[in-house]
Protein backbone atom coordinates (compact mmCIF):
# COMPACT_ATOMS: atom_id res chain seq x y z
CA UNK A 1 0.00 0.00 0.00
CA UNK A 2 1.40 3.15 -0.91
CA UNK A 3 0.93 6.41 1.64
CA UNK A 4 1.24 10.01 -0.03
CA UNK A 5 2.37 12.09 2.50
CA UNK A 6 2.81 15.05 0.03
CA UNK A 7 2.62 18.75 1.06
CA UNK A 8 0.66 20.68 -1.52
CA UNK A 9 2.66 24.07 -2.14
CA UNK A 10 1.30 25.58 -5.01
CA UNK A 11 3.47 24.69 -6.96
CA UNK A 12 2.87 23.85 -10.23
CA UNK A 13 3.69 20.39 -12.47
CA UNK A 14 6.67 20.81 -13.98
CA UNK A 15 7.20 19.62 -17.41
CA UNK A 16 9.96 16.97 -17.13
CA UNK A 17 10.63 15.05 -13.65
CA UNK A 18 13.79 13.35 -13.37
CA UNK A 19 14.22 10.64 -11.40
CA UNK A 20 17.66 10.57 -9.83
CA UNK A 21 19.55 7.06 -8.24
CA UNK A 22 22.22 7.50 -6.03
CA UNK A 23 23.80 6.35 -3.08
CA UNK A 24 22.60 6.99 0.72
CA UNK A 25 26.56 7.55 1.40
CA UNK A 26 29.12 10.30 0.26
CA UNK A 27 31.31 7.95 -0.88
CA UNK A 28 35.09 8.15 -1.04
CA UNK A 29 35.72 11.40 -4.00
CA UNK A 30 34.46 14.62 -2.63
CA UNK A 31 33.32 14.93 -6.91
CA UNK A 32 30.80 12.66 -5.64
CA UNK A 33 28.64 15.23 -3.54
CA UNK A 34 30.00 17.95 -5.70
CA UNK A 35 27.99 16.63 -8.80
CA UNK A 36 25.54 15.72 -6.63
CA UNK A 37 24.59 18.96 -5.19
CA UNK A 38 25.28 20.38 -8.67
CA UNK A 39 23.09 17.90 -10.51
CA UNK A 40 20.49 19.57 -7.95
CA UNK A 41 20.98 22.60 -8.31
CA UNK A 42 20.71 22.34 -12.46
CA UNK A 43 17.24 20.18 -12.47
CA UNK A 44 15.76 23.27 -10.54
CA UNK A 45 17.59 25.92 -13.14
CA UNK A 46 15.71 24.26 -15.70
CA UNK A 47 12.32 24.21 -13.76
CA UNK A 48 12.11 20.37 -13.75
CA UNK A 49 11.28 17.87 -11.11
CA UNK A 50 12.90 16.10 -9.10
CA UNK A 51 12.14 12.17 -8.37
CA UNK A 52 14.53 10.24 -5.57
CA UNK A 53 14.87 8.05 -3.09
CA UNK A 54 13.41 10.64 -0.11
CA UNK A 55 16.31 9.85 1.86
CA UNK A 56 18.39 13.20 4.05
CA UNK A 57 21.81 11.14 3.65
CA UNK A 58 24.82 10.52 1.52
CA UNK A 59 24.27 11.76 -2.23
CA UNK A 60 20.43 11.10 -1.92
CA UNK A 61 20.05 14.41 0.39
CA UNK A 62 22.95 16.05 -0.87
CA UNK A 63 20.66 16.27 -4.68
CA UNK A 64 17.69 17.31 -2.90
CA UNK A 65 18.64 19.74 -0.05
CA UNK A 66 20.29 21.51 -3.43
CA UNK A 67 17.21 20.81 -5.64
CA UNK A 68 14.97 22.23 -2.81
CA UNK A 69 17.49 25.20 -2.07
CA UNK A 70 17.52 26.51 -5.78
CA UNK A 71 13.78 25.92 -5.92
CA UNK A 72 12.72 22.74 -7.37
CA UNK A 73 9.60 20.79 -6.94
CA UNK A 74 10.74 17.51 -5.27
CA UNK A 75 9.17 14.14 -4.90
CA UNK A 76 10.52 11.72 -2.83
CA UNK A 77 9.90 8.27 -2.29
CA UNK A 78 10.75 5.60 0.53
CA UNK A 79 9.69 2.61 1.87
CA UNK A 80 8.61 1.59 5.77
CA UNK A 81 11.83 0.11 6.61
CA UNK A 82 13.78 2.31 5.51
CA UNK A 83 12.52 5.80 6.75
CA UNK A 84 14.53 5.87 9.69
CA UNK A 85 18.64 4.31 7.88
CA UNK A 86 17.85 6.46 5.07
CA UNK A 87 16.33 9.79 7.55
CA UNK A 88 13.15 10.32 5.23
CA UNK A 89 13.18 13.68 4.19
CA UNK A 90 9.70 14.88 5.02
CA UNK A 91 9.99 18.23 3.42
CA UNK A 92 9.54 17.53 0.20
CA UNK A 93 6.54 18.98 -2.03
CA UNK A 94 5.32 15.46 -2.51
CA UNK A 95 6.78 12.73 0.12
CA UNK A 96 5.62 9.25 -0.57
CA UNK A 97 6.18 5.99 1.95
CA UNK A 98 5.43 2.83 0.28
CA UNK A 99 5.46 -0.92 1.67
CA UNK A 100 8.30 -2.00 0.30
CA UNK A 101 11.45 -1.25 -2.45
CA UNK A 102 9.11 -2.85 -5.59
CA UNK A 103 6.81 -0.39 -4.86
CA UNK A 104 9.18 2.19 -4.26
CA UNK A 105 10.51 1.42 -7.48
CA UNK A 106 6.83 1.84 -9.47
CA UNK A 107 6.07 4.85 -8.13
CA UNK A 108 9.43 6.53 -8.97
CA UNK A 109 9.42 5.06 -12.79
CA UNK A 110 5.71 5.96 -12.97
CA UNK A 111 6.94 9.65 -12.32
CA UNK A 112 10.04 10.19 -13.98
CA UNK A 113 10.32 10.93 -18.03
CA UNK A 114 13.85 10.65 -17.65
CA UNK A 115 16.67 8.54 -15.30
CA UNK A 116 20.00 9.91 -14.03
CA UNK A 117 22.08 6.79 -11.99
CA UNK A 118 24.85 8.72 -10.24
CA UNK A 119 27.35 6.70 -7.86
CA UNK A 120 25.74 4.31 -5.61
CA UNK A 121 25.88 0.81 -4.31
CA UNK A 122 23.36 -1.97 -4.90
CA UNK A 123 20.24 -0.08 -4.62
CA UNK A 124 21.46 2.06 -7.84
CA UNK A 125 23.20 -0.65 -9.57
CA UNK A 126 19.85 -2.51 -9.32
CA UNK A 127 17.95 0.70 -10.90
CA UNK A 128 20.38 0.66 -13.81
CA UNK A 129 20.20 -2.93 -14.39
CA UNK A 130 16.13 -2.58 -15.28
CA UNK A 131 17.24 -0.48 -18.65
CA UNK A 132 16.12 -2.86 -20.98
CA UNK A 133 12.56 -2.75 -19.36
CA UNK A 134 11.66 0.51 -20.64
CA UNK A 135 12.22 3.22 -23.20
CA UNK A 136 12.95 6.02 -20.80
CA UNK A 137 16.44 7.73 -21.11
CA UNK A 138 18.56 6.62 -18.83
CA UNK A 139 22.08 8.65 -17.65
CA UNK A 140 25.10 7.02 -16.02
CA UNK A 141 26.63 9.68 -14.20
CA UNK A 142 29.98 8.66 -14.52
CA UNK A 143 31.30 10.99 -11.85
CA UNK A 144 35.20 9.87 -11.44
CA UNK A 145 35.26 7.48 -13.26
CA UNK A 146 33.26 5.29 -11.06
CA UNK A 147 30.69 3.12 -13.16
CA UNK A 148 34.06 2.46 -15.59
CA UNK A 149 33.98 -1.22 -14.01
CA UNK A 150 30.40 -1.52 -14.74
CA UNK A 151 30.91 -0.02 -18.37
CA UNK A 152 33.83 -2.59 -18.64
CA UNK A 153 31.52 -5.25 -17.65
CA UNK A 154 28.67 -4.90 -20.24
CA UNK A 155 31.21 -3.97 -23.21
CA UNK A 156 32.60 -7.61 -21.86
CA UNK A 157 29.59 -9.36 -22.48
CA UNK A 158 28.62 -8.06 -25.29
CA UNK A 159 32.24 -8.91 -27.10
CA UNK A 160 32.00 -12.58 -25.31
CA UNK A 161 28.79 -12.81 -27.26
CA UNK A 162 26.38 -12.76 -24.11
CA UNK A 163 24.65 -9.78 -24.99
CA UNK A 164 23.74 -7.87 -28.14
CA UNK A 165 25.49 -4.73 -29.08
CA UNK A 166 22.58 -2.57 -28.91
CA UNK A 167 22.47 -3.17 -24.73
CA UNK A 168 24.83 -0.30 -25.04
CA UNK A 169 22.22 2.17 -27.20
CA UNK A 170 20.12 1.42 -23.96
CA UNK A 171 22.01 3.90 -22.02
CA UNK A 172 24.03 8.04 -22.50
CA UNK A 173 27.13 7.74 -20.81
CA UNK A 174 28.11 11.41 -18.96
CA UNK A 175 30.91 12.84 -16.64
CA UNK A 176 28.99 15.62 -14.86
CA UNK A 177 25.82 16.80 -14.07
CA UNK A 178 26.37 19.84 -16.58
CA UNK A 179 26.49 17.12 -19.59
CA UNK A 180 23.60 15.01 -17.56
CA UNK A 181 21.70 18.29 -18.07
CA UNK A 182 22.17 18.11 -21.95
CA UNK A 183 21.75 14.52 -22.27
CA UNK A 184 18.82 15.15 -21.21
CA UNK A 185 17.64 17.51 -23.25
CA UNK A 186 18.75 15.70 -26.03
CA UNK A 187 17.14 12.74 -25.19
CA UNK A 188 13.15 14.11 -24.12
CA UNK A 189 13.04 17.21 -25.75
CA UNK A 190 12.81 15.91 -29.81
Amino acid sequence: MVKDCSKEKGIEMQNISVCVYCGSRFGTSPDFKAQATDLGQRIAGEKWRLVYGAGDVGLMGAVARAAQGAGATTFGVIPTHLLRAEVGKTDLTHFVITENMHERKKVMFMNSDAIVVMPGGAGSMDEFLQLDLHNKPIILMNVAGYWDPLIGLINHMIANGFADPSLADLFTITQSAQETITAIKGKTLK
